[in-house]
């Protein structure tokens, strides 16, 4: 495995992206000046994704029989809440027993769809729980993504209850999709660029950003643009997670496809360090490159992952990922499935980078902390780009 360390600032002088491709040329790792001043390297993986991680981790299959499960939310109680991108709404008992409680009126798109859920932090008292899902536009116009406030009743009535946020670009590819409750109480929406780059560098546009609004669509007096927008520069992410409580945050990112529009590049699936306002620099730097303004990635990866969610390990069971982030991988062509484990130290930098469930479970999308301290990862091999099988699965990992 070799490791390009790129010691490139999160900003610099104002200067145009860095290009990388002739330090890959040379097989050769930058030299570290010993400047203690600068910011935290990039990591640059060329051969794989990593070294395969060595901790000892017990996988249970919680559920199966699922057609690509996208977002997980816990019930008082235990029970679990579960999207399906195919628009159902299903609870999952401690049993593993599956019911449908809803079908969300989506409209089938690409990778669009039923896609993200969040309960709000009250949720045992308001009773509300949000979506994400991909629908038709109300002005003719294809489609759109739309985050929209439900509620489920006592006796399992699930209603929608009113739009928190609308009219979110949308395409084939690049919808986003994931929501999260922050430390601070407001509802956080990962977002695609919707197959449009630029639009990523738009803080008018609500594509290639990470959202933050209140419970009920409410702009935040502290969003640093005035509007939804947090952070903004981004592909297509589907997670994120704070670190130590916030703001900053970790954020995994798609990087391009190769498309004429992407200026033919691929690969470089990324994870960032990000506090608000931040620009994490799509469609003007990928990979390790730095420019002025913008974030450049604590690692990046030269084929393709892609990453889905991602979640800082915080139960006691395994021991050894205290602390660290660990994040889904589909897998892409030739890529290889996997979750990955990456520990940040105190200044963003990437201290480890290893691999687990290689190929086990197939493709790994949503990855999240349970109340009960397990980490829960759902497999996505039903979304076309898989072996489906019997289904997809939910899995929580411990010792």
């Amino acid at each position: 495995m070799l490791l390009l360390l790129l010691f490139a600032g999160c900003t610099g002088d104002k200067q145009a992206p860095t290009d990388t491709s002739e330090v890959l040329d040379t097989g050769e790792a930058a030299v570290d000046s010993g400047d203690t001043t600068s910011e935290p390297a990039c990591v640059y993986e060329t051969d794989g994704y990593g070294e395969s991680g060595t901790v000892d981790v017990s996988v249970e299959v919680v559920a199966e029989g699922l057609v690509t499960p996208w977002g997980l939310g816990w019930l008082p109680g235990g029970d679990m809440l579960l999207t399906e991108r195919d628009g159902r709404l299903s609870r999952i008992g401690t049993d593993g027993t599956v019911t449908a409680l809803a079908n969300v009126p989506i409209t089938a798109s690409g990778e669009g769809g039923l896609l993200g859920l969040a309960l709000h932090p009250d949720f045992a008292t308001s009773r509300w729980l949000y979506l994400y899902y991909t629908t038709d536009n109300p002005d003719g116009a294809g489609v759109i993504n739309r985050v929209e406030r439900w509620t489920l009743s006592e006796d399992g009535v699930a209603a929608a209850d009113r739009v928190i946020v609308d009219a979110i670009p949308a395409r084939l590819y690049h919808n986003g999709g994931r929501l999260r409750f922050g430390p601070d109480g407001h509802l956080y929406v990962g977002t695609g660029d919707a197959g449009n780059p630029d639009a990523a560098q738009d803080t008018d546009s609500l594509a290639g950003k990470i959202l933050r609004v209140d419970d009920s669509g409410g702009v935040p007096a502290d969003n640093p643009f005035g509007n939804p927008v947090w952070i903004w520069g981004v592909r297509n992410t589907q997670g994120f997670d704070w670190i130590d409580g916030g703001p900053a945050m970790a954020v995994s990112d798609h990087g391009p496809s190769g498309l004429s529009n992407e200026d033919g590049r691929s690969g470089h699936d990324e994870v960032s360090v990000a506090e608000p306002g931040d620009n994490l620099g799509w469609p003007d730097i990928y990979a390790c490159e730095t420019g002025d303004g913008f974030v450049t990635p604590a690692i990046t990866w030269a084929d393709a992952m892609p990453p889905g969610g991602a979640a800082f390990y915080t139960g006691d069971e395994i021991e050894a990922w205290q602390g660290d982030l660990l994040v889904g991988v589909m897998g892409f062509s030739a890529g290889t499935p996997h979750l990955h484990r990456l520990r940040l130290d105190a200044n963003g930098a990437v201290e480890i980078t290893e691999t687990y469930l290689e190929q086990d479970y197939g493709r790994l999308r949503e990855v999240v902390m349970g109340p009960d301290g397990g980490l829960y990862v759902t497999t996505s091999n039903c979304d076309g780009r898989g072996t489906c099988g019997d289904g997809d699965r939910i899995l929580r990992l411990g010792r």
